[in-house]
């Protein structure tokens, strides 16, 4: 029979002080797998050595899927099962010493305690307590030696994600939250909530214990196709219905809103939002992730580890065919131990949620070893050869001819995709390049050695790819060269200036025909409307270098610049006699500046005042001004403040109240919204004293 509940200490301060979880902020006991936690409870005279405890979780509890364990009091803990030790007893209560396997399966689980007494035995439920991954415990799977790593990738809730393009990284603080009221609850409800628990809950529940299959599950869930997951793609350019996807500063609100909808996927999202809720997800679990951005990164539609982008001979970017070259992609790396493939390919592994190819009939990708990748094994499980072909493809540019259906192809490069590859430095804001860890140098033979291998393994050597360019084709050399540089800043609301310079590489004389246009784009070089076109005819002496300054006024591209501010520019030589020479670049537009200041010292649980300073840079009205605020420990959930439209260079100040609850550096996100100027974001260090 079971017996009411017995009032039940659980010690949920000093537990969760030894297990690292003191920033949830929840009553409920939430401990780390391996390693033992204390717990009190009352009412039982009885002799100790009767008691068996019993844990369960999942719908479906039983010793065989490791979702149940019953087990009695022993003289020492273990860390290959779920035991129990005597700390105490004294009249009327009892305190006991638990402790779960290394492999334990991670989630909500109820613990009970049945006590026999003269021949009759009672089980009292003592409540419920969530198990977490454990990367302070060398027995764990995720178990990471430095303790500064373990603080940031799984107790640090900012993050820095870089963006633009390769020549100008730019960078974004995001706040991931995954200790914010609630989040745990939705993380838990985001297992529940996947195809693979659909499925078969009792087998998808006892492959908890694995950061490998978790990692998987929740690449899928995190993008709304296939399952209605957490955050719904969009790559339009048009958000109506929803939130623009730059507009987002961090994970809360967005798994906020997907709760509070009754589980409808969130509007919208583009590669770093997908990116920074996994890394909440996977944090708030106890895995440790970091956020990762590869510059110029492939998307390898078919598989041939190439890329083609075709332009027409008026040097417009056509979208053919599914390949192409993002600016910038964000994906996710999750540090595990790879038993299935060997302690060599363990550590940090890629997990994409970005739905971009489907593996195993669903839009998931990972974990893919990054050890793997660097040494184009790309037979190893999961997802290889399209997270090896974002680093590693060749890209190929083709002119394309529409009438005839003939394309002639410009050049080709092995060098151009995969660089600075970037993520946040541990406990400092800034940029640390990964690239070395991704592949070897460019250039050299080792790198196109493990790019040949790779290309062996997946058949691609052996077989005759028609749509592959002839070696006479690739061997054709350009007789003049090509580049776009800029002249004078670049920034939104003011002109875009550049030169083409143009060289003629030979000892005769070259008359060149150049065909230019610069288009609006996403970050995903898709794109969006034309703004500006351009020809010109050129004679070019021996080795003679020309410079021909190109300006594209504001108000040309201002209505349409996307929220990503990228222009792509693009001239497509037609040289006499020659071969064709493309020169492109793709430029991120930097928005004006916002200022934050803290009026005073912060101090916990005082209230400071934060002063926010826009000045309208440009000589129209700006209207819809929106200023938003977020910051773990500064304030609660997402501050959103209405300002009055600005005239031309006006100046506006903002004031707002913060109460710090923590002291230590905490970070203040501002984002600054408004119909000339999308998404203005900055953010501020807040030091916070007790």
């Amino acid at each position: 029979t079971a017996a009411t509940q017995p009032s039940t200490d659980w010690h949920v301060k000093e537990n969760a002080r030894e297990h690292h979880t003191s920033k949830f902020s929840s009553d409920e006991l939430i401990v780390r797998r391996g390693q033992a936690w204390t717990i009190t409870f009352k009412g039982t005279e009885e002799p100790e050595q009767n008691y068996i405890f019993i844990v369960e979780t999942g719908p479906k509890p039983s010793k065989a899927t490791k979702t149940l364990a019953a087990f009695g009091l022993s003289s020492t803990v273990s860390t290959e099962s779920w035991s129990a030790v005597l700390q105490s007893s004294s009249s009327g209560s009892v305190s006991i010493s638990i402790s779960s396997p290394h492999n334990a399966v991670i989630g909500r689980y109820k613990l009970s305690v049945q006590s026999t007494s003269g021949g009759s035995s009672s089980t009292a439920s003592l409540g419920t307590f969530v198990l977490l991954f454990n990367p302070w415990s060398s027995g764990d799977n995720v178990f990471m030696s430095s303790t500064a790593e373990c603080e940031e990738y799984v107790l640090e809730e900012f993050g820095i994600i870089f963006a633009g393009t390769k020549s100008r990284i730019s960078d974004f603080g995001w706040n991931f939250g995954q200790f914010q009221e609630g989040i745990l609850d939705i993380c838990l409800s985001i297992m529940d909530r996947s195809l693979y628990h659909r499925q078969d809950p009792v087998t998808d529940v006892s492959h908890r214990n694995d950061p490998r299959y978790l990692g998987r599950v929740l690449s899928s869930m995190v993008n709304a196709n296939d399952d209605q997951g957490v955050v719904l793609g969009n790559w339009s350019g048009k958000y109506e219905g929803g939130k623009n996807p730059t507009s987002w500063t961090g994970s809360g609100e967005i798994l906020q809103n997907w709760k509070k909808s009754g589980f409808k996927p969130v509007r919208y999202g583009q590669c770093w939002v997908f990116a920074a809720v996994l890394t909440t997800v996977l944090r708030c679990l106890g895995i440790p992730t970091r956020t990762i951005t590869n510059f110029s990164s492939a998307h390898d539609a078919d598989g041939n580890l190439r890329v083609d982008e075709f332009y027409d001979a008026s040097g417009n970017h056509l979208e053919r065919g599914a390949d192409s070259v993002w600016n910038f992609h964000v994906w996710n790396e999750s540090w595990f131990t790879r038993n299935d493939l060997g302690p060599s390919y363990s550590g940090w592994q890629i997990l994409d949620a970005t739905p971009q190819e489907e593996s195993g009939g669903i839009y998931q990708c990972g974990p893919a070893s990054r050890h793997a990748v660097k040494e184009g094994e790309v037979d190893l499980e999961y997802d290889c050869p399209f997270v090896f072909a974002e680093v590693n493809a060749d890209c190929m540019y083709w002119n394309y001819d529409s009438a005839t259906g003939k394309k002639t192809l410009i050049f080709s490069k092995s060098t151009e995709i995969g660089e600075s590859i970037s993520t946040k430095a541990v406990g400092r804001d800034d940029r640390v390049d990964v690239t070395k860890d991704y592949k070897y140098e460019e250039g050299t033979t080792k790198e196109r050695d493990v790019f040949k291998k790779a290309r062996k393994k997946l058949g691609l050597e052996d077989k005759f790819d028609p749509t592959a360019p002839t070696p006479r084709e690739i061997e054709q050399k350009p007789d003049i060269s090509g580049k776009f540089k800029v002249a004078g800043s670049l920034e939104v609301g003011k002109d875009l200036n550049l030169v083409l310079v143009l060289a003629n590489l030979q000892s005769d004389a070259k008359t060149v025909h150049v065909n230019m246009t610069a288009w609006s784009t996403l970050y995903t070089r898709k794109p969006v409307h034309e703004i500006w076109k351009d020809s010109i005819s050129v004679t070019l002496s021996p080795m003679e270098e020309k410079r021909f300054p190109i300006k594209i006024q504001y108000d040309k591209y201002q209505q349409r610049l996307t929220t990503d501010k990228t222009i792509q520019v693009t001239a497509i030589c037609h040289v006499e006699g020659g071969v064709q020479v493309l020169v492109q670049r793709s430029i991120a537009l930097d928005n004006p500046a916002i200022d934050v200041q803290v009026l005073g010292e912060a101090k916990v649980n005082k209230e400071v005042d934060v002063e926010v300073v826009f000045t309208n840079p440009i000589d129209t009205e700006v209207m819809d001004c929106v200023l938003q605020v977020e910051g773990c420990d500064l304030l609660t959930g997402v501050l959103e403040l209405r300002i009055p439209p600005l005239k031309a260079s006006e100046k506006s100040s903002t004031k707002f109240k913060l109460i710090p609850s923590e002291a230590g550096l905490k970070h203040l996100l501002v984002n600054f919204n408004c119909d000339k100027f999308a998404d203005i974001k900055t953010f501020k260090v807040v030091n916070v004293i007790d």
